[in-house]
């Protein structure tokens, strides 16, 4: 499973190609939605696509999956932690254009650490003092939090909800990195993922039964959208922990903050949505900040 080392230079890159198929998902749920598909059906396709694709794997490499007792519930917890997560992001990828939604959302390294230190942690690092404001700055650049003639209240009734949406999937993604390395930790990764993942499916499909929320593509464009997400995210997630094994450096895994920058050019280049260079640059200053803050100790 893990193979020989990979050097580190091709790590990075590789690690940027994973960040940009992540990408492609969030572009592809954004066809999705465009063309009929609502949330809850996007969330549901994902899930269950990603823990089918996830068991087919485990089962070939005959990994046992089950967990112990005590540490089901713990799961589950994380589980609906993550299914917060799912449906808040695709709401924010539905409502703003697709690289703000992960920009706010990739904001989610910077809370976990505040999570950390609130919950008794190790004191915030000057590092950390630095990149916080600069990414907030960064933030509000790229997300033009004035408008373009000065209106702050008309851009943020334009962009705040999904802002808000982005941030809730920030906050639960935030907390999902801190209940794993404490409760989880001892648990192959891998089938951390199935089981996880399982729990989103079952909420997703019981959710859109129960309230009739489920809302397919009306043309071809939206099942390719509907099928591309499934695929991008269950490729990159399952490509992800078969890399992570063999980075000799963790702070390699800095280059997955990639993903909006990707996004950025996609976006432009698929759905046609495109942002001022202010933005732009505010955009490299919150990746750059939570680069910064990853690739410390």
């Amino acid at each position: 499973m893990n193979g020989a080392p990979v050097p580190r230079w091709l790590g990075v890159v590789l690690l940027m190609l994973v960040a940009t198929t992540f990408g492609g998902n969030h572009i592809a749920a954004r066809v999705a939605f465009d063309h009929g598909a609502n949330v809850t059906t996007a969330v549901a396709a994902r899930s269950l696509g990603t823990t089918l694709f996830v068991l087919v794997l485990l089962r070939a490499q005959r990994v046992p999956i089950a967990l112990p007792a005590g540490l089901r519930w713990r799961a589950a917890v994380i589980g609906v932690l993550i299914a917060v997560q799912s449906y808040c992001i695709y709401s924010a990828v539905a409502r703003m254009p697709v690289a703000l939604a992960l920009l706010a959302f990739n904001t989610a390294p910077l809370l976990f650490v505040l999570i950390s230190w609130v919950a008794g942690g190790e004191r915030l690092s000057r590092r950390a003092l630095v990149a916080m404001p600069v990414a907030l700055v960064g933030l509000a650049l790229a997300l033009d939090v004035m408008g373009k003639s000065g209106d702050m209240a008309g851009r943020w009734a334009e962009i705040g909800p999904g802002v808000g949406y982005a941030l809730g999937a920030a906050v639960s993604f935030a907390n999902v990195f801190y209940l794993n390395g404490r409760w989880l930790n001892s648990v192959d990764g891998r089938v951390r993922t199935l089981v996880t993942m399982g729990v989103v499916a079952v909420i997703a499909c019981a959710a859109g039964v129960i309230a009739g929320d489920f809302r397919f593509p009306m043309d071809g464009t939206g099942w390719l959208g509907l099928g591309l997400l499934t695929l991008f995210y269950g490729t990159a997630f399952t490509a992800l922990f078969m890399l992570l094994p063999r980075i000799g450096a963790a702070s390699n895994t800095v280059a997955l903050n990639f993903e909006p920058i990707a996004v950025l050019f996609l976006a432009w280049l698929i759905l046609g949505q495109s942002v001022a260079p202010l933005q732009i640059f505010g955009a490299f200053m919150v990746v750059g900040a939570i680069m910064a803050l990853g690739a410390a100790k």
